[in-house]
């Protein structure tokens, strides 16, 4: 990795795509698993469309941001340090996906009134998170090259 003397990445450097997707993948992962339990718990409740979702960009970015502070918790960073850490590393990368996603799922007829035994639902949240992702792509790209976004997680020495 190419890092330059303010942290920034240089962008010409072919190891910035593999950062910007692993950034990704690892916030679509804390994504998919708040988006996949707020529109279960809220679609098996009977919560509105609204209500539930939510609920689900709540799980979101708890689960997104969650992923981001265990490592850096478990190595013995306080909490105090490493709040602001997954805030500036996954805040603009989890908006987008939850922006992204939601709409998507919104935009499929039926899919926010299917039931959980519907493949409706099930199709409908999957490309919706597909779609997430590769919109989201050169959003961390683009905050790693300029060394934020997940770029901060790594200057700790601690996460990857």
């Amino acid at each position: 990795m190419a890092w330059t003397y303010d942290g920034r990445v240089e962008p010409s450097s072919r190891s910035l795509n593999a950062l910007a997707l692993s950034a990704t993948v690892h916030c679509l992962t804390g994504c998919a698993i708040g988006e996949i339990a707020g529109l279960a718990i809220g679609t098996a409740l009977g919560f509105s469309n609204l209500g539930t979702i939510v609920l689900a960009v709540v799980l979101a970015f708890f689960f997104g941001y969650g992923l981001t502070s265990l490592p850096l918790l478990r190595s013995g960073m306080p909490l105090h340090e490493v709040a602001p850490i997954a805030f500036a590393s996954d805040t603009l990368s989890i908006t987008t996906m939850e922006v992204v996603d939601n709409l998507v799922v919104l935009g499929v007829p039926g899919a926010m009134d299917a039931g959980l035994d519907s493949l409706l639902f099930w199709g409908s949240l999957a490309f919706a998170l597909v779609v997430a992702g590769l919109i989201a792509w050169p959003v961390n790209r683009w905050l790693i090259a300029r060394g934020k976004g997940h770029a901060v997680v790594h200057q700790t020495g601690i996460h990857g």
